[in-house]
């Protein structure tokens, strides 16, 4: 079991992970945690845990733990747009089908403001992109 064991554990959390090295050469043989470090997603900042001095291959774990998991997040972000878009299909269906008054009455005016909210974004959006030439998809 130790074999398959990763050599870093990435305790994940808002905009970063605690990291910890995962040690097995104990003398009880058991699977311990060592925190090593604090990782930023957002600027990449890598904070030693303590008077822990990383290695180079910490470092690397870090590294290439990092790059993994922006491209998670920017995968997740791109596709946000469209499970709204689904969100947004199928509440009209459930608004028009199978909603109450009162349950409607507890939702409009704030799905109102939300889609006001996203329809001015959109069109100042597209008329910014329009006025300066941008291709069109």
């Amino acid at each position: 079991m130790t074999d398959d064991l990763p050599g870093y554990y990435f305790r994940i959390r808002d905009n970063g992970a605690a990291v910890f090295r995962v040690d097995t050469e104990n003398r009880n043989r058991r699977i311990e945690l060592v925190e090593i470090a604090t990782v930023n997603t957002r600027n990449g900042t890598v904070k030693p845990h303590g008077d822990t001095r990383l290695s180079p291959a910490d470092q690397a774990g870090i590294a290439a733990w990092l790059v993994e998991r922006r491209r998670i997040l920017a995968a997740r972000e791109a596709e946000e747009p469209q499970r709204t878009l689904e969100a947004l299909n199928q509440t009209a269906h459930w608004a028009q089908a199978r909603a109450s008054d009162t349950e409607l009455d507890a939702v409009t005016e704030a799905l109102l403001m939300a889609m006001h909210d996203l329809r001015s974004i959109l069109v100042r959006r597209k008329a910014e992109r329009l006025a300066t030439g941008e291709p069109r998809p």
